[in-house]
């Protein structure tokens, strides 16, 4: 049982200085660009935690969260207080059985456009409803649903470290959706093998076309689909690191700069410096 006179320390104290700890990437506003990061941050608010979500954001974006480690239901994470060991923060979060996810991955596969979008690590703006219709929610329906603990001596549960961990989690739900359903005890191989389950159980014959004949005339079987001579397009410089933004966020990052503009700007930079010596390189040509 904690004391007053340590909650009283507790309650007026600050955080000691975190290193290499996880910077959320949006330093003002909601966390998370994604419909489902957005809906993760709507479910807290709806909780009515208060004044501990506010000071959870502002551990989030400072870096007081050392590390977070996510497994099938189940969160794990250390968050630096205002004592010099790390509080230990543990939120589970209930566990759908695996009818469940059969009928989930049932009700994905029979629509194409849902199933290719899961194939490609993007969560269809409909998963709710499907879930829904499997008897079930994607999102925790009350905070019954979740059990979380911290050492920290705060006796409110949830605290400001364990909310910390919250808006961190719903940042890195845009780099992969697939960890809420880590979060509800189903692994992203596990519920894409049950999709294939269910894609091939619907899949149809698909029919062969025949083989397209060959040109006759070796001038058209010769012929380039591009112009050869054609005089080559001048070097521009590349506006982002389009790559990079295609392979996602970097996981949890530590960072005190965003993880995509910082690249961007290395990319820009790199671009301007090859345009500059193509330049150089074809006006040498073109006089010697």
């Amino acid at each position: 049982m904690a004391r007053w006179s340590d909650f009283e320390q507790f309650r007026n104290s600050r955080p000691r200085t975190a290193k290499g700890g996880i910077r959320a990437q949006s330093q003002r506003g909601s966390f998370g660009s994604s419909w489902w990061a957005k809906r993760w941050t709507q479910t807290l608010d709806t909780f009515g935690l208060g004044s501990r979500l506010t000071r959870g954001r502002a551990y989030a974006r400072t870096g007081q969260v050392l590390s977070i480690e996510v497994s099938e239901g189940q969160i794990e994470a250390r968050v630096q207080g205002s004592r010099p060991r790390p509080y230990e923060v543990r939120i589970q979060v209930l566990k759908l059985p695996k009818n469940t996810w059969e009928r989930v991955a049932a009700r994905s596969a029979s629509q194409a456009l849902y199933a290719s979008q899961l194939l490609a690590g993007e969560m269809p703006q409909e998963m709710e409803e499907i879930f829904q219709a499997a008897g079930a929610s994607l999102f925790p329906a009350t905070y019954r649903d979740l059990r979380t603990d911290c050492s920290c001596p705060d006796e409110s549960n949830p605290c400001k470290h364990i909310a910390a961990v919250y808006y961190l989690l719903g940042e890195e739900f845009d780099r992969d959706p697939f960890l809420i359903f880590s979060m509800r005890g189903m692994t992203r191989e596990g519920f894409l093998s049950l999709l294939g389950a269910g894609l091939s159980a619907t899949r149809r014959p698909v029919p062969v076309l025949p083989p397209e004949p060959l040109p006759t005339d070796p001038e058209v079987f010769w012929k380039a689909s591009v112009d050869l001579e054609a005089e080559p397009q001048e070097p521009r410089v590349v506006a982002e690191a389009a790559l990079p933004r295609r392979l996602g966020k970097f996981p949890f990052w530590r960072g005190r700069l965003n993880f995509h503009e910082f690249l961007d700007q290395v990319y820009v930079r790199a671009s301007a410096h090859a345009v500059e010596v193509l330049t150089e390189d074809r006006d040498r040509h073109s006089t010697g």
